[in-house]
């Protein structure tokens, strides 16, 4: 099967200002990575080239033509004014199938039963008539998530998805979205902080400072100098 996307010496930026720079890799199907690195470094960037929101300042992207027909579901980080939504969770949920909408002013029976299936399928079903932004952080999470599993099938993008979850919904969260990754096949690709967890639930590691400073294998990126320093290990002795 070809990868999903292929990056070859990929570059973006801002108003003549590098945010990444000759960046090289591939996102094969099945596949869960996740992007580390300091503020600053390229990765919400990066995402956002991914999505076609940004054209390469250089090199070539190229995305598979069965994800562009299939899309990517994307989970932005959450402002403070998108946790008080008020909307409910089935008005949420089912907007994710706007894509297929086009032009009708009404979602089909298709497009209200996929958001039902994608609401038992991440546990919320019964909170479908509750206002969203009376729910909890992991709640709310399982609702965006099961929101991009309307439009797509293929692949989640999740920008800094445990920011401001308890440590309870932080564990419940890795574990849906492993279960996402394993059972369903959906390739994953994470943007976060938090390195100790995401080594032992990613098979893949992208840590950027506008250039890539280490990408392969979780395992691998344990022993890397770049990796030992981010998970405070110190050098290999």
């Amino acid at each position: 099967m070809k990868p999903f996307i292929i990056c070859e010496h990929v570059g973006f930026g801002y108003e003549n200002q590098d945010a990444v720079v000759d960046l090289s890799l591939e996102v094969e199907p099945g596949d869960y990575l996740c992007i580390v690195g300091a503020n600053g470094s390229g990765k919400s960037t990066l995402v956002k080239g991914i999505l076609g929101l940004l054209k390469p300042t250089s090199g070539k992207l190229a995305v598979a033509e069965e994800l562009r027909r299939s899309g990517i579901g994307y989970l932005p980080q959450q402002t403070a004014a998108q946790k008080d939504f008020p909307a409910t969770v089935y008005e949420v949920v089912v907007s994710g199938t706007l894509s297929r909408r086009g032009n009708r002013p009404f979602y089909s029976k298709r497009e209200k039963s996929l958001a039902g299936r994608n609401m038992e399928r991440l546990g919320i079903y019964g909170l479908r008539r509750q206002c969203y932004r009376e729910l909890s952080g992991g709640q709310q999470q399982r609702v965006l998530i099961a929101r991009a599993l309307c439009a797509t099938k293929q692949m989640l993008i999740l920008d800094e998805p445990i920011t401001g979850l308890d440590p309870a919904a932080i564990q419940g969260f890795y574990r849906l979205v492993k279960e996402l990754n394993q059972n369903d096949g959906i390739t994953i690709i994470m943007v976060s902080h938090d390195i100790h967890n995401v080594v032992t639930q990613a098979n893949k590691v992208l840590h950027m400072q506008q250039r890539a400073l280490f990408y392969g294998s979780a395992a691998d990126y344990r022993k890397s100098a770049a990796g030992r320093e981010f998970l405070g290990e110190g050098p290999e002795g």
